[in-house]
């Protein structure tokens, strides 16, 4: 039984996937923290995820395995953006504020642990009610 079809197993792998790409994002902008010229970065919002997920993206198509495809993180409808939020620009041109991406890391890690738990708990649900409780 493939459980990704099911609404909330598949709901709860996505939000997992998009916050393994941020938090990749997030440990790349902590790491160049002291470059010069580097832009904060984000991945785009989860809702845009979804609905690429459930319209045709716009843009290119690998029509061949050897193709490069946009993007970074692998999972389709996650963009790298630059951070909105990124506002401070240090003399070096550098708008990482290591604050903020502390807080962003941690925030992340906390929404990863509730979508997983949530799938645990649906699973268990799920075999509950196909068990009987045996």
């Amino acid at each position: 039984m493939n459980l990704s079809n099911l609404s909330i197993f598949g709901l709860a792998s996505d939000r997992m996937t998009w916050l393994a790409a941020r938090q990749k994002v997030t440990s790349q902008n902590v790491a160049n923290a002291s470059t010069p010229d580097f832009k904060a970065r984000d991945i785009s919002p989860f809702e845009s995820m979804l609905q690429s997920r459930t319209a045709s993206a716009p843009g290119l198509a690998t029509t061949h395995a050897k193709h490069l495809t946009s993007g970074t993180s692998g999972a389709p409808g996650i963009r790298e953006i630059d951070d909105p939020l990124a506002e401070k620009m240090k003399l070096d041109g550098n708008t990482v504020v290591l604050e903020d991406q502390t807080i962003r890391a941690a925030d992340t890690s906390d929404q990863y642990r509730m979508a997983a738990q949530l799938y645990r708990k649906s699973y268990d649900l799920l075999t509950l009610s196909v068990t009987g409780g045996r």
